[in-house]
Formats: structure tokens, C-alpha cells, sequence
């Protein structure tokens, strides 16, 4: 293979050829579970003011009815089934689903103007997740891999963005290159796979393995030397730091005690929000939990039940969590989704609610956020917003802002194109305290 024949390898290829190989050296599977541990050139520190170290990123997958969970109406047209119950905030109302969620609502931010132009799933994930349209020519970073480009990691040793249960598609480090894309956790129990040295091979052996590894990459990097060739060998320099981690018993959740997993509560969602503050307890930078079936067109009362109590126990468990460590003053923990459902309920499809992207809700608590406070307000039917609308970019912008990002730094991509952390996107300041 010669220079140019590298060159022309895509980004998947590239990633297949670093991960096979190290599987075939070292035994083990490492790919992908790397941030980078610098800035990079257009890198600057926090800033002073900053109140959040870490970001728990919690996504609803599907399109959350804002109507039945956080925007709760007046109208019986528009509410059906759902009934309404107070929460521990003054003014601040939920759907009947979250009643462990209304006890913490105190320390949560609502976010009831957020607007989006895009009404598709796919599209509606890509934006909230990149702050920029879907474009076939150019695949942008998540928020994840700019909080890594920009603040670097805060544990060198450990990944510093982690996707639990998240699509690669939306958690990649786009034209910032792999090394910034989410080390990816399938089943939170398992934690982060092929991470160790197997039983099977020796500490000599895998020395062994590792000495030849030295051996052919100063061979391939002394006729090769290129962008691609380098993170090649950043990739052993991490993976081998990784291994030889003290942090890494941070991925067991085996390790909780079974005071601390009743806080939470069962199912794969809340173990992830529990894995999610270990990662974050021992300087994870960016986590990301996923919890899906939210797309709910047919039957939406009662599959919104459903996904209410698999969030409801584990939210309200993640914020009491954080606050009784100490860690919520310094942890924003965020819910979003890609758009709202329709005031209109669709007694075809058994009580459906189709996509809403013009009105939807999404939460911030922690990292200097006003606890119990309502932000936005949408018209008497949820349909549009009525005042202070935050798009997509605004509400990545006001991420940023909480851990000391610059969201208005611009980055040139690899064809020379600039791009920033939100766009146009400004933070609403008003958030925080």
C-alpha cells in the first residue's frame, strides 16, 4: 500500500483497518473508546464562569409528547387521557407518569419553547445532536465531540465522551475524525468491552505482542507519515493507558451497592443513568444515555406511560444522586428529544399523536441551572410557541455556555468550511442562576 492508496482509504475503512489490528496484536477489541486528551489547535480553557464540568445527556428517542410529560394543558381535547399532577416547583405541572419526577422538579429547568424545522426522526436527532442540517457532504461533530475538541478530557486516562445505548450515527466525531467520536457502551451491565488483557494471554505475551507492534509501526511510520498514520499509533499509546487504568472500574456497575441501585430503580435505562454518574465521578467529560419508543402515532397514552416509568424513576434517582454526592453543582444533566407530538389526537390510529417539531420541551438541572424554574411558553393547545422560543442551536449554544465553551469559536473542517459549536445558536443566559 502506498501513501496515496492510505489516503484514499474513507473513514470507515480507516477505523476497520486500526481496530482489526489491534485485535490481531493485542488480543483485544479497542476500538472505538477514544476522546483526545489535548484541545487541539483552536482549544481554549473553560472559562472562569463556568459552572458545569461534566454533561449527562439523557435523549428521547422518538419524539417525547411535551403535552403528556412537562407542557401539560388546560384543554381535555388536548390532554385525553392524561391527567396532571403538581410537582415540588411552584407553577410547574407534569403528566401523571412522572410522579417521582415532580418531587425533584425543583432542581429542573423546563425548557417549554424549544422549536425545530425539522419533523423527521432522523433529521430532528441530526440537529439537536450536531446543531446543523443533515448535508450528504459533510458529516458534522456531535455536541459531544466539540465539548472534547474544545475543553479536552478531564480524566486523561478514561475515555472523555461515552454513548450508553446511543447510535454511532449521531455520537461520531464527524470531520473532527474518530479519535473524537463516543466510546460506545451496548448493555450498561457489561460495561466497556475487550478493555482488558485476556485471561488467556500472559503479561509476557502481550509484552511480547506489543514489542513487535512497536517494531512494525516505526517500519510503516517512518515510510507513511500522515494525519491517519498518527492516530494509528495514538490509538496504542491510549488503549494500552486505558487497560492499565485504576478508573476503569468506573464502566462496573457491579460495583453498586444495592442501597444506591434502589435509588434508581430497575430496567436498562436507569442502570444506564447509574453507570452514567460513575463515568461522570471519576471525570468522564460527556455521557450520553439513550431511551427510546417515543414515536408514538398509535396508542400514545399508554406507550407514553410506559416510557414514564422507565424515565420517571431514574431521572428523579440520577438528580438525588448527583445532589447527594455533591456533584449536581457541577454536573448539567439534560433531557432532550428531537421534537414534540400534535395537540391532535388521532382516535384512527387508537389515540395517536403524530410529529410536532413547531413546539417541544426539553429540561436542564445542575451546573449553575435555576432549579424549578419554566422557561418559554407555548400557546393553550401546545401547537406553537408563545414566547422566548430556543431552537436547537440556542439550546446546544446554552450547553456550551454552562461548561465554559466557546459555542461562537470558529473551526475550520478539513475542506476549509467554518463551522462552531451551535451555529447561530446564543446561550439563553437566563437559565442560570
Amino acid at each position: 500500500m502506498n501513501s496515496s492508496d492510505f489516503n484514499r482509504f474513507d473513514e470507515l475503512t480507516r477505523r476497520s483497518f486500526i481496530s482489526n489490528a489491534a485485535k490481531m496484536y493485542l488480543g483485544v477489541n479497542l476500538f472505538p473508546m477514544l476522546g483526545s486528551s489535548i484541545a487541539g489547535a483552536a482549544g481554549t480553557a473553560p472559562a472562569a464562569t463556568a459552572k458545569a464540568k461534566s454533561v449527562i445527556y439523557l435523549f428521547m428517542s422518538g419524539g417525547m409528547s411535551h403535552l403528556d410529560t412537562f407542557d401539560p394543558k388546560k384543554k381535555k381535547e388536548v390532554m385525553g387521557k392524561t391527567e396532571v399532577i403538581p410537582t415540588k416547583a411552584t407553577d410547574i405541572m407534569v403528566g401523571k407518569w412522572l410522579p417521582k419526577t415532580a418531587e425533584v422538579m425543583d432542581k429542573v429547568c423546563v425548557v417549554n419553547s424549544m422549536s425545530s424545522r425539522q419533523g423527521a426522526h432522523e433529521q430532528g436527532t441530526y440537529i439537536m445532536h450536531t446543531s446543523y442540517d443533515m448535508r450528504g457532504t459533510v458529516k458534522h461533530p456531535s455536541i459531544g465531540a466539540w465539548v472534547m475538541k474544545l475543553g479536552g478530557r478531564l480524566n486523561p486516562e478514561i475515555p472523555g465522551y461515552v454513548a450508553i445505548d446511543s447510535s454511532a450515527e449521531y455520537s461520531g466525531g464527524g470531520f473532527f475524525g474518530a479519535k473524537f467520536s463516543a466510546a460506545p457502551i451496548g448493555s450498561p451491565t457489561e460495561g466497556l468491552q475487550d478493555s482488558k488483557r485476556p485471561a488467556a494471554v500472559s503479561q509476557t505475551d502481550f509484552d511480547a505482542r506489543l514489542a513487535l507492534a512497536d517494531r512494525l509501526n516505526k517500519q510503516f511510520h517512518g515510510k507513511y507519515q500522515n494525519a491517519d498514520v498518527k492516530s494509528y499509533e495514538e490509538l496504542y499509546q491510549e488503549a494500552i493507558k486505558l487497560m492499565n487504568s485504576k478508573d476503569l472500574k468506573a464502566f462496573n456497575i457491579n460495583d453498586e451497592p444495592a442501597s444506591t441501585r434502589a435509588i434508581y430503580g430497575e430496567g436498562r435505562f436507569a442502570q444506564g443513568c447509574m453507570l452514567a454518574r460513575r463515568l461522570v465521578e471519576h471525570g468522564v467529560r460527556f455521557v450520553e444515555v439513550q431511551l427510546g419508543g417515543w414515536d408514538t402515532h398509535y396508542d400514545n397514552f399508554k406507550s407514553v406511560e410506559a416510557r414514564c416509568k422507565e424515565l420517571d424513576g431514574a431521572y428523579a434517582g440520577l438528580l438525588k444522586d448527583l445532589e447527594k454526592r455533591g456533584m449536581l453543582k457541577d454536573t448539567l444533566v439534560v433531557v432532550a428529544t428531537e421534537f414534540g407530538r400534535t395537540p391532535e389526537i388521532k382516535s384512527e390510529h387508537n389515540d395517536g399523536r403524530d410529529h410536532h417539531p413547531a413546539a417541544f420541551s426539553c429540561l436542564l438541572a445542575g451546573g449553575g441551572v435555576k432549579g424549578g424554574f419554566k422557561y418559554g411558553e407555548t400557546d393553550p393547545s401546545g401547537a406553537r410557541v408563545k414566547d422566548k422560543p430556543v431552537t436547537p442551536q440556542d439550546f446546544n449554544a446554552t450547553i456550551a455556555y454552562a461548561l465554559g465553551v466557546p459555542h461562537d469559536l470558529t473551526v475550520m473542517s478539513p475542506s476549509g468550511r467554518p463551522f462552531k459549536f451551535a451555529d447561530k445558536g446564543v446561550p439563553v443566559a437566563d437559565l442560570f442562576a
